[in-house]
């Protein structure tokens, strides 16, 4: 999906999917997005290890590589958003002051923390740090939104017919927009207000588009939101006798 607002093209690059493994955890799953505009390349986080092939094929489908990005944002610290920074070691690389400093303090190995990609991140000499109500980029501010982690940032993405809010891990997905209940907070509280401040965005800037960490791109229509498109995640698994016998697992 793409769309042009503040002097910006906007392409999700990939969708977040809103959902778990029954046995293996956290799918990691998550939304990844490219801006295009004032001279500059920007991806709003990574993704996770696994979304590597993933970003590099859409890059090249739209004439880019990662060393025509020169701008990554990371809206957390979480794995599944911040792994792959060094895809992008030579641009400007983005992150909150609050949400490294609690990054880097978390205890090891107990957290989605990936503490050594976050330690060797905090001294790399490309590192901006943010704060929240910044203009990080033309006509793009960052927010602190805390719950989900404590320094979590979302950006929106200013014009003056509409705004374009990328709410990553914030709100992850149409329910806990919906229902003001969140997964994975450290505090429901903190992640209610957060998600309280959003609807007071949407209320303040009618037909505004919110992307979610782990949804499909959302309109808000009659206080109702409805998604801009359809999942196509599935897994294609193994589970005969040779490498041809393939079952497919649709989980859309």
């Amino acid at each position: 999906m793409r769309v042009s607002t503040g002097g910006w093209d906007i392409d999700v690059m990939v969708s977040g999917y809103p959902g778990k493994s029954t046995v293996y955890g956290g799918l990691g799953w998550s939304t990844m997005v490219l801006l295009r505009g004032h001279g500059r390349a920007v991806v709003l986080d990574g993704g996770g290890y696994g979304q590597r092939n993933t970003l590099h094929a859409f890059l090249k489908e739209r004439g880019l590589t990662t060393l025509d990005v020169t701008d990554l944002l990371l809206s957390h610290a979480h794995n599944d958003h911040c792994v792959n920074w060094p895809m992008f070691r030579h641009a400007r690389i983005w992150i909150g002051r609050l949400e490294l400093g609690w990054a880097l303090g978390v205890p090891w190995g107990e957290t989605p923390v990936p503490e050594h990609v976050v330690m060797a991140l905090s001294t790399w000499p490309t590192l901006r740090l943010m704060e929240d109500g910044e203009t990080v980029l033309p006509n793009i501010t960052a927010h602190l939104a805390p719950g989900h982690t404590p320094g979590h940032l979302i950006f929106v993405v200013h014009d003056e017919e509409r705004d374009v809010i990328l709410l990553q891990d914030a709100v992850k997905n149409r329910a806990e927009l919906i229902s003001r209940d969140t997964d994975m907070t450290y505090d429901p509280k903190v992640s209610a207000a957060t998600i309280a401040m959003v609807w007071e965005m949407v209320r303040k800037r009618p037909g505004s588009l919110l992307v979610p960490g782990h949804d499909q791109p959302l309109v808000v229509e009659n206080g109702v939101p409805r998604a801009l498109g359809k999942h196509t995640a599935g897994i294609r698994a193994w589970m005969g006798d040779d490498l041809t016998t393939v079952t497919t697992f649709p989980l859309a």
